[in-house]
């Protein structure tokens, strides 16, 4: 059990700092602010980080070989920043919450494939 020790402990750690900077955005940020798509792309982005980080430091420990799907972060992250842009190219208000809802949407499968990867191995 003394292996399991040291990647607990940063799993932890890591999990206290994106709390706090979740806690951050929401306590530094006003009510109307979270109208905002952008808010909820910021929050979403925060969670992806979660399981990346989390991805990284068990494939460290455990020697394993799990893959985020690049090329869906990757859209997702490109619908952020048509979310982020929409209005400076002076996009209608629809599309700045469509391309929100498609980097939320990106963000959440490449989370949930990475947990099913894990619990796949964890099965084994």
């Amino acid at each position: 059990m003394p292996g399991t020790a040291q990647p607990r402990r940063w799993t932890v750690i890591g999990s206290g700092l994106l709390c706090g900077a979740l806690a951050l955005v929401v306590i530094f940020t006003n009510r109307h602010a979270f109208d905002s798509p952008l808010a909820v792309v910021v929050v979403a982005a925060i969670g992806l980080v979660a399981v990346l980080m989390q991805l990284r430091l068990r494939n460290r420990a455990q020697g394993t070989s799990v893959q985020s799907p690049i090329w869906l972060n990757v859209l997702g992250i490109a619908f952020a920043l048509g979310a982020l842009l929409a209005d400076l190219l002076r996009w209608s208000v629809d599309w700045a919450q469509l391309m929100a809802l498609g980097a939320v949407s990106c963000f959440a499968i490449s989370s949930a494939l990475i947990l099913q990867a894990f619990r796949k191995q964890r099965m084994q």
